[in-house]
């Protein structure tokens, strides 16, 4: 039986030197893939339990682990949709059949780099067909609050790449310095001459409209009265829009600064943020209009004797073309369009598990949850245990040549001595044999 343990041991020697070998043979062959976990197998001893004063031996058996929790070094591209994981966790993906078939019940794959690429319908595609997924973003570029432990609100990734988009304003901030010297009394007049000013806004379809502003000075009052009127007509709808008096101090400490400003047609003024709003277009949309708070200096003042813009600012865009895509650490998907705008499109969540070790392995270096990886949890990209997303780059394989050629040299050596042990023991057992002659 000793004899007959040694040579059954000794097999087993091979079959799991065997197995080693396989895993060092798939590492080596994917030393150049990118997103490759390598693979390792495992040797534990099996003990047979012996009669005093005998020993059998047991042999090995061999259990292999893909060490998916291991990332490799990051490798720069070219192309911004080339994205890495850096840190923990993964990008959710759905196969090419998934999309084809169009059936809304995902399979929740994972993969923690992918070279994608937009194919002819829009989608975000790796050229082994693996198709990124994401959260769909509001009109407004907001996401909203979706479940976080399925696949049910992720979408795969679609990219219009000959879309338009326009931002309507809705904010502006005007600044002028009106002249003192302007609201001089003058006996042959009440008011001034007005002062023009007209500031270009952008309505909700992109077309470009305007506010017409008349500063007119008060010149009824002896002296000067710092005073002025300030009307503001939209050019959409030819309707004057906001009617508003200006009274600026004219003391040591305040000097030149808004005093107040009262409301005739329009929103109210608020002294604390200079802000006042008007209805503008046909839809009367708001709009909001800082023209500078109480007692402050900047934005609308009366000084001297020049007239003239100091700070015109507002939001809104005309229509424009997408240029490019880009996805950034917290893994959102933006537009950008030649116009200026940024449009948030998607969000990439990170994708974790309890174990990623125990995954299941896929085709193309993607990975599916099981028993012993435990549930997934989808978390914004950097925040909880999770890393955050790499554009222009690539996750190279985890292989270690040098060490996998240095196992594979201890492999060897291991098999011809199991190899060895086999044939002492068919040597031994024709000594055995030849007793009998």
């Amino acid at each position: 039986m000793t004899i007959s343990s040694s040579l059954n041991a000794s097999v087993a020697g091979l079959a799991a030197n065997a197995t080693r070998l396989a895993t060092i043979s798939d590492n080596i062959a994917n030393s150049s893939t990118y997103g490759y976990k390598t693979a390792n197998a495992d040797f534990h001893s099996m003990v047979i339990n012996s009669s005093r004063g005998t020993y059998s031996a047991g042999g090995v058996r061999t259990t292999t682990t893909r060490m998916i929790d291991q990332p490799g070094a990051l490798l720069t591209t070219a192309n911004a949709t080339d994205l890495a994981v850096r840190g923990r966790g993964f990008l959710p993906v759905m196969t090419q059949s998934e999309l084809i078939s169009k059936s809304g019940n995902y399979t929740m794959y994972m993969t923690t780099t992918g070279s994608f690429r937009t194919d002819e319908d829009g989608y975000l595609k790796t050229s082994t067909g693996l198709v990124l997924m994401g959260w769909p973003a509001d009109a407004d570029g907001s996401i909203p609050s979706y479940s976080r432990d399925t696949t049910d609100d992720l979408q795969p990734i679609q990219i219009q790449t000959n879309q338009f988009a326009t931002e309507p304003t809705t904010e502006m901030t005007i600044g002028v310095n009106l002249p003192a010297t302007e609201t001089a009394y003058d006996s042959a007049s009440p008011t001034g001459t007005p002062l023009p000013l007209s500031v270009e806004y952008f309505d909700n379809l992109g077309t470009s409209q305007s506010i017409e502003i008349n500063y007119t000075p008060d010149t009824s009052v002896a002296g000067l009265s710092n005073s002025w009127n300030v009307t503001l007509t939209d050019s959409a709808t030819g309707a004057v829009v906001g009617d508003y008096d200006l009274v600026f101090s004219d003391t040591q400490q305040y000097g030149g600064t808004l005093e107040s400003v009262t409301a005739n047609t329009g929103g109210a003024w608020d002294p604390a943020t200079g802000v006042l709003t008007v209805q503008v277009g046909p839809n009367g949309d708001t709009m909001s209009i800082n023209i500078g708070a109480q007692h402050s200096r900047s934005v609308t003042v009366q000084l001297s004797d020049s007239y003239g813009p100091t700070t015109i600012t507002k939001n809104g865009f005309p229509v424009g073309n997408m240029t490019s895509i880009e996805i950034d650490a917290n893994g959102m998907v933006r537009a950008n369009f030649d116009t200026g705008i940024t449009r948030t499109l998607y969000q990439v969540p990170i994708v974790d598990v309890s174990n990623p070790n125990g995954l299941y392995a896929h085709d193309n270096q993607c990975y599916s949850p099981s028993d012993t990886s435990g549930s997934f949890f989808m978390w914004d990209a950097g925040d909880g245990p999770t890393g955050d997303v790499v554009s222009f780059a690539l996750e190279e394989s985890a292989t270690d040549v040098a060490g996998e050629l240095t196992d594979l040299i201890q492999t060897q050596r291991a098999y011809s001595s199991n190899a060895k042990v086999i044939q002492t023991v068919d040597e031994m057992l024709q000594e055995t044999t030849n007793i009998k002659r």
